[in-house]
């Protein structure tokens, strides 16, 4: 526990990381296919052989880069922003990590993006003042621009799923920038970097029927319908393609992880499905949604296409990315970093130390002014606060008053001594980390949950000190 613990009552604080990155995902990837799109469109109508249509489509695509320019320069850089700063205060350790293993790569990344930020304004405020091809050449350095932004993104967070074996074996030695393309180009880098360019142009056409929908059918009834039906076409390849990349991706990870999906499956017979399994079925009815949407709501009667229908696309396909999004993020439980750090930022080979040195041996944030040493009571919350309350809420997220309700202490005792002991054959065994730190620790956590779940009991309960090992 190296970092003061950022408390976020009722929802957490991982769930601040994702509703903002959410909004982000569905804004940078359409910074990416979007930013294809538009020079494409611009190709496109500079090759039509009718001027009255071209000006039309040229007419339109001026909208759609200023919608363009705001919704990804602003909204994009601010959410940007905002997931850094609140994973730096959620997952300090892990973010260390990133920057430590990745540092140049994120200065590449900082390089592209300013070119992106240049670009799009260059191209959007040149409309009709610079040579049409000149312009179109703007276009594509933006493109190109955010496509390295998605290349390199996209090696960080399949790290962060798949390190690879050939950075874990250096991995706490200080030698881990010497593998620093092999971490990049992970067993999940190509398979996840196809699957989010697919994504990527789908939400450049459901983002371009936002803007398309609001042309007057009435008064332009052919440009709204080439519009429309372009931009739906956009949806195919990805919705072709996904089901054969999401079976490579699934090939290329862990089997530990995996299993999580099967534990869904093999749990049908109770009654209930694995969070994973439930996301992913909501992966697949939202996806199968839009195709049916977008195809007899947009392609098939795209002058009678409106907003509201757009919007509606649009809410689908925010349900699909945070559920992907989720879905990935659930994966790589029981660790952050995989197999090298777990959710709660302790790592892999600290655990035997810890358990051997007490959980807060080494920490400077849970001592009082005066340098007192904590009471029991205060140290099981700093505990709780370390091993749990990044993933656990007391009230709210995966509340623990109701999942420890109905446990006296000596049960809530033996649920935390065997998360602590963390068999193979433990149920918790493949989505939790285990509870690390000593008999004291444990004692310490015990009566602490205690005092929450069963307040009625003094908060300085008699400690267990219950040798288990």
């Amino acid at each position: 526990m190296n970092y003061p613990f950022w408390d976020i009552p009722h929802i957490g604080s991982g769930w601040v990381i994702g509703l903002i990155a959410i909004f982000h995902v569905m804004i940078s990837q359409f910074a990416v296919g979007g930013g294809i799109y538009l020079p494409l469109a611009e190709r496109k109508a500079m090759r039509m052989a009718d001027k009255d249509t071209a000006k039309a489509w040229l007419d339109q695509l001026v909208n759609h880069s200023k919608f363009f320019l705001i919704l990804t320069g602003v909204f994009g850089t601010v959410s940007g922003v905002g997931i850094w700063f609140s994973i730096g205060l959620t997952h300090p350790e892990a973010t260390s990590t990133l920057i430590h293993n990745f540092v140049f790569g994120w200065a590449i990344e900082w390089v592209f993006f300013m070119v992106e930020l240049t670009t799009i304004a260059v191209y959007y405020y040149t409309w009709n003042r610079i040579d049409p091809r000149l312009h179109l050449k703007v276009g594509w350095v933006y493109a190109v621009a955010s496509v390295c932004t998605l290349v390199i993104i996209n090696g960080i967070l399949t790290f962060m799923l798949t390190p690879g074996d050939t950075w874990m074996a250096v991995a706490g030695t200080g030698r881990e920038a010497s593998k620093f393309w092999n971490a990049f180009f992970n067993p999940t880098y190509w398979p996840s970097l196809l699957l989010r360019t697919g994504v990527c142009t789908s939400l450049a056409g459901i983002w371009a029927l936002i803007t398309s929908s609001r042309i007057d059918g009435d008064k332009q009834p052919a440009l709204k319908s080439s519009m429309v039906r372009w931009s739906v076409k956009w949806l195919i390849p990805s919705f072709i393609a996904t089901p054969f990349l999401l079976v490579w991706y699934l090939f290329m990870v862990p089997e530990t992880q995996r299993a999580l999906l099967t534990l869904g499956i093999d749990t049908i017979a109770g009654g209930t499905f694995s969070t994973v399994t439930r996301i992913a079925l909501i992966i697949v009815i939202t996806s199968a949604t839009i195709v049916g949407v977008a195809y007899y709501l947009a392609y098939r009667n795209p002058v009678d296409f409106n907003l509201s229908h757009a919007i509606a696309v649009l809410l689908l396909a925010l349900i699909a990315t945070g559920s992907g999004e989720y879905a990935r993020e659930m994966l790589r439980k029981p660790f952050v970093i995989g197999r090298w750090m777990y959710s709660n930022g302790v790592r892999v080979p600290s655990v035997a130390r810890i358990n051997r040195e007490g959980y807060l041996a080494k920490s400077n944030w849970v001592w009082s002014g005066d340098g007192a040493e904590p009471s029991g009571y205060s140290r099981g919350e700093a505990i709780f606060r370390g091993e749990c309350g990044s993933c656990h809420t007391m009230n709210g997220y995966r509340p623990m008053k109701k999942l420890m309700d109905g446990r006296d202490q000596a049960g809530i005792h033996n649920f935390i001594v065997m998360l602590h002991d963390y068999k193979p054959d433990s149920p918790y065994h493949r989505f939790m980390p285990p509870m690390t730190g000593t008999n004291q620790d444990i004692d310490d956590l015990t009566n602490f949950l205690n005092a929450q779940v069963n307040p009625q009991v003094p908060a300085k309960a008699k400690p267990l000190l219950t040798a288990h090992r």
